[in-house]
């Protein structure tokens, strides 16, 4: 079994989550009217859902609520929280299954989360949502498919969708945006399809928009690379700028983070290979000044790629913390803070742009249960108090550190 390796990181406590430690990329903090922080969490695949964790005392955690998913061949991997009402993504492993879209709870009584609405994505091309991202208490940004989408290619079938939710019980589409070429009947040839052993598809993955600048969305679109929408008529987004390092690079354009007192943007690309049949799979600055022509100017150190690349799983970047403009969110436009599956969670001081330093990192001990003999952590959130949560995608569960920096 690998060992923890950790600089300037402590580890405060670790939740295997009642052998239910897969977990995707939903994670979000609620600080609820009692006074107590519950970490909500949104599970990679089946059986179950969603799991709320009291972590008041981040030493020791304590599951209050675990709920299950109606069948096998979905999952929810997302979720986000505003205030008392959470979102839940639900994607289906095949096109037309249901239920496929997103849920609205109310958690105001986090041990009895009761649902508000579904909002319905279902459809003879589409698999759900993907992704949520509901920071507002207004609308969800989300990667998805619709009823009424048919990609050219299967692989392309999540598009980016805005759902006005002011009224949680009745939720309305309110626009929607996809790559030009990807949908049957586009008047524009469709995108070249990368190299099989890596490309895996023009869609949206995280739709990242902040009240700072409500009129901005911020699309990672897979193989289609970055874009930089305009949004302030939301029935109708247009493309301000976009930038995509591939070909030559491998694609899969994860996560776009601006960065919006020093105009630049951090974006994330995700690892999908084991065993570095993918790499490189990095982290990117890049100059944001002109919307019109991002620029990238630097990337993020890697983790020793000798020592990681054939430790076990997938070695490469994935999820960010994204500033979320919440109460309970860490929000810095200096320190980034990021998940690489088998190199663990990192921790990056980027006051030179043009030169981002490693400052921290905590890699646990591959889990007892590790399909890859390694971890492989998923997702980070880090709360306004520092204290980082992170998780593993297969069995590890929940991690809890501190900074020591």
């Amino acid at each position: 079994m690998t060992k923890a390796l950790s600089f300037n990181m402590r580890l405060l406590a670790h939740h295997e989550l009642q052998g239910f430690g897969g977990i995707g990329e939903g994670m979000a903090l609620q600080q609820t009217r009692d006074g107590r922080r519950i970490l909500w969490l949104a599970h990679e695949a089946a059986p179950k859902n969603f799991t709320g964790v009291d972590v008041s005392d981040p030493r020791a955690p304590r599951v209050i609520v675990q709920t299950d998913l109606p069948h096998a061949k979905m999952r929810s991997n997302s979720l986000d929280v505003t205030g008392d009402v959470m979102a839940v993504a639900y994607q289906t492993s095949q096109v037309g299954l249901k239920p496929a879209g997103f849920d609205l709870f109310n958690i105001k009584d986090p041990e009895k989360p009761t649902l508000i609405s579904h909002f319905d994505c279902s459809g003879p091309h589409s698999r759900g949502v993907h992704q949520v991202w509901f920071v507002d208490g207004e609308f969800v940004h989300m990667s998805s498919g619709a009823p009424d989408f048919q990609p050219r290619h299967p692989e392309d079938d999540q598009i980016y969708r805005i759902v006005d939710v002011r009224n949680p019980a009745k939720p309305v589409d309110a626009g929607r945006w996809w790559m030009p070429g990807t949908r049957e009947g586009d008047s524009v040839p469709a995108p070249a399809r990368l190299d099989p052993r890596i490309g895996t598809g023009y869609r949206v993955h995280n739709t990242n928009v902040f009240p700072a600048r409500p009129d901005r969305a911020y699309i990672g679109y897979i193989d289609g690379g970055a874009f930089i929408l305009d949004i302030s008529d939301k029935a109708r987004p247009k493309v301000l700028g976009a930038w995509n390092h591939s070909p030559p690079f491998n694609g899969f354009t994860h996560t776009v983070l601006p960065l919006f007192s020093r105009n630049l943007l951090v974006v994330s690309d995700e690892c999908v290979r084991d065993d570095g049949i993918d790499w490189p799979r990095l982290v990117w600055m890049v100059d944001g000044r002109d919307e019109r022509n991002p620029v990238p100017i630097s990337t993020f150190p890697t983790a020793p790629v000798d020592a990681f690349i054939k430790r076990g799983g997938r070695f490469g970047a994935h999820n960010l913390h994204e500033n979320q403009p919440v109460p309970t969110s860490f929000r810095s436009d200096t320190i980034i803070i990021g998940t690489f599956f088998n190199a663990g969670v990192r921790v990056y001081d980027t006051a030179n742009p043009f030169q981002p330093q490693e400052i921290a990192y905590y890699v646990p001990e591959a889990p007892k249960l590790a399909r890859s003999g390694a971890i492989q952590l998923n997702d980070v959130y880090v709360d306004e108090k520092r204290i980082v949560y992170t998780v593993d995608r297969h069995a590890g569960g929940l991690y809890i550190l501190e900074l020591t920096v």
